[in-house]
């Protein structure tokens, strides 16, 4: 969610390397931003703003060779500029930026008022540098033979374990010249340079300047110089010794060319990344079906379009592989882990490698003995590193913030799994192939034609309903999810089969009812909830492999077999972009939305 880079060394524009730094992580998603720079003179300067980062400039360019930028997605206080990070002390010495949620603020902050703290804003994380500067003045007072640096570690230490919940935060020092930052649940890593240190969210917005990297790790906190970085236990208190890693992956860039979007241009690339995995090494596959075989109790768990990747996963284990693979919410997965055995195995699936719901509950899980797999998009997230047993979904850089191309490359993966282990993976390989071939007919422009017109039809409906069986399920559900997170449209999708009880009530004349039918065993059953709606006033887009005289619209959306699912979807995703088209919205960048959600 919340982005933050910082960055210290011999360069004086620092702060317009930190603001080329928020910009690669915008994708994040956020509602406000800001820098704080410490001038020649030891100053902090503050610039702060709501809104998208845009072309932004600063007054105090060329003025400083030390600085700290954040993303901000709101939680507590609303989005305006004094909300926004960085936040000040009561005497200009700190500027603190944080991501996470301090759950025991307000207690805190009540503390902190009766002895005469000024707050401006309205967020917990302005707590933290009030505690800050308490903290410090108390060890200065006690130990006025200490250097500053030290003194300093130890006020961060005393008050990030003050806190209750995930967070981090990062505390720029004027008076040292220095930053420090603290870990527990959000993401930081750290980037070492010749004469210049790096700290972000992401290692993608420090490679462009260095490939020697730390991750840190839970219950640490760090102390940055330009010359050095020192790496201390936040519980004993003790120097840690690390040895930073030289990765060999580089920064992945996206343009979207031509196109208006990066979610349509993400959408358009999806042919080309499933090509791709057909053509990848079979190694990974052949490992994680090996691991399912010799499992008792596989789990599949992920957030919002990750989950529906999941929920697919288990209709095509079963049809394909004969084999039951359990399915849940991550957020909800921790209270359903009592039956978990060392002969579990639990795999994680993410775009990002960063939700904290996922992540919280993959922790647990090794707490018990669980075998764990990770398939995921980001090389060198939290969930790549917390397992040996990884598939790197290779889909590519997202930028917008509605997930497309990882959802398909994960139906993917999981197919050609679930293929591996009835000993035939090259049928898997066909229907991908097949799926791909459907994929260049769906993104011809009469095809893509066809979809925006359809959307101009149904932008000024209040509510979109959509419905699928087996394997469409999940398929409807991911595209109401489009259709939701785009467009801002309420949509809902449901299990075909549960029309009369109870959804059904919600069709009127107009209504708009999507129905997925594919070349399965579902078609009739599906098709007779369809002329249900349609009895009903139900205006009903059929999207499936033939037309049917009962649909006042139809999408051809072939036949691929177990991988229908890929072309369904992708009309689905077609659809949402085209209907916040209609509405006047960025489909990159919905509002409330945030591309990695690491906070609870």
């Amino acid at each position: 969610m919340c982005g933050i880079f910082g960055y210290i060394g011999n360069n004086k524009q620092a702060a317009d390397l930190v603001l080329t730094g928020l910009k690669s992580l915008e994708y994040r998603g956020y509602d406000s931003w800001g820098i704080a720079a410490v001038n020649e003179g030891g100053r902090i300067l503050l610039e702060k703003k709501t809104g998208k980062i845009g072309a932004a400039e600063f007054n105090f360019k060329n003025h400083s060779r030390i600085a700290i930028g954040h993303t901000r997605w709101a939680t507590h206080g609303g989005v305006t500029v004094a909300n926004a990070h960085p936040h000040l002390d009561c005497t200009g010495h700190f500027a603190l930026i944080h991501n996470g949620i301090i759950e025991n603020y307000d207690e805190i902050k009540k503390a902190l008022l009766k002895i005469g703290h000024r707050f401006i804003s309205e967020t917990d994380s302005e707590v933290a540098v009030h505690l800050l500067e308490e903290n410090y003045k108390s060890l200065i007072k006690k130990n006025k033979t200490n250097s500053q640096d030290s003194l300093f570690v130890e006020a961060l230490k005393i008050t990030f374990s003050s806190f209750r919940g995930l967070n981090a935060v990062i505390v720029l020092n004027a008076k040292n010249r220095t930053f420090g930052a603290a870990k527990n649940g959000s993401p930081l890593v750290l980037g070492f340079g010749n004469k210049e240190n790096y700290l972000a969210s992401d290692s993608q917005a420090i490679l462009p300047y260095t490939n020697k990297l730390y991750f840190m790790e839970d219950q640490e906190l760090v102390l940055v110089t330009k010359d050095q970085i020192k790496v201390f236990d936040l519980i004993s208190g003790k120097e840690k010794s690390i040895k930073p890693v030289s990765v060999s992956w580089k920064t992945e860039t996206e343009d979207k060319g031509k196109l208006p979007h990066f979610m349509l241009k993400e959408i358009l690339d999806q042919g080309k990344v499933i090509k791709n995995i057909v053509t990848d090494s079979d190694e990974n596959i052949k490992k994680f079906a090996s691991l399912i075989s010799s499992s008792f109790g596989t789990y599949l768990v992920g957030c919002g379009t990750a989950a529906y990747a999941c929920l697919t996963g288990t209709y095509i284990f079963s049809k394909i592989a004969k084999k039951h693979v359990n399915f849940s919410v991550a957020s909800e997965f921790g209270y359903l882990i009592d039956f978990l055995t060392e002969k579990s195995l639990v795999i994680g699936l993410s775009q990002s490698g960063e939700t904290i719901d996922l992540i919280d509950v993959m922790k647990k899980a090794k707490e018990r003995g669980v075998k764990l797999g990770a398939i995921v998009n980001v090389l060198g997230s939290t969930l790549y590193r917390m397992t040996d047993n990884k598939l790197l979904l290779n889909a590519g850089v997202e930028k917008a913030v509605v997930s497309t191309k990882a959802f398909t490359a994960k139906i993917a993966h999981l197919l050609l799994i679930a293929y591996a282990l009835t000993g035939d993976i090259n049928k898997g390989k066909t229907e991908l192939r097949k799926a791909v071939e459907i994929l260049e007919e769906l993104f011809k422009p009469s095809s893509l034609n066809a979809i925006k017109t359809l959307a101009t039809k149904l932008y000024r409906h209040k509510n979109i309903y959509i419905i699928g069986r087996g394997i469409s399920y999940p398929i409807a559900l991911e595209s109401a999810l489009k259709i939701k997170e785009a467009s801002y449209i309420h949509a809902e999708g449901f299990a075909g089969g549960e029309l009369k009880h109870g959804v059904i009530a919600l069709v009127e004349k107009g209504t708009p009812c999507l129905a997925f039918l594919p070349n399965d065993e579902t078609y009739f059953d599906t098709l007779s909830g369809v002329m249900e709606m349609k009895a009903r006033g139900g205006f009903i887009i059929g999207i499936g492999f033939k037309n049917h005289e009962v649909f006042d619209e139809f999408i051809n959306s072939g036949d691929c077999q177990m991988a229908s699912g890929i072309p369904n979807v992708v009309v689905g995703q077609l659809l949402g972009y085209y209907l916040a088209l209609c509405h006047g919205v960025d489909p990159d960048k919905p509002r409330n939305l945030a591309k990695s959600v690491t906070v609870k």
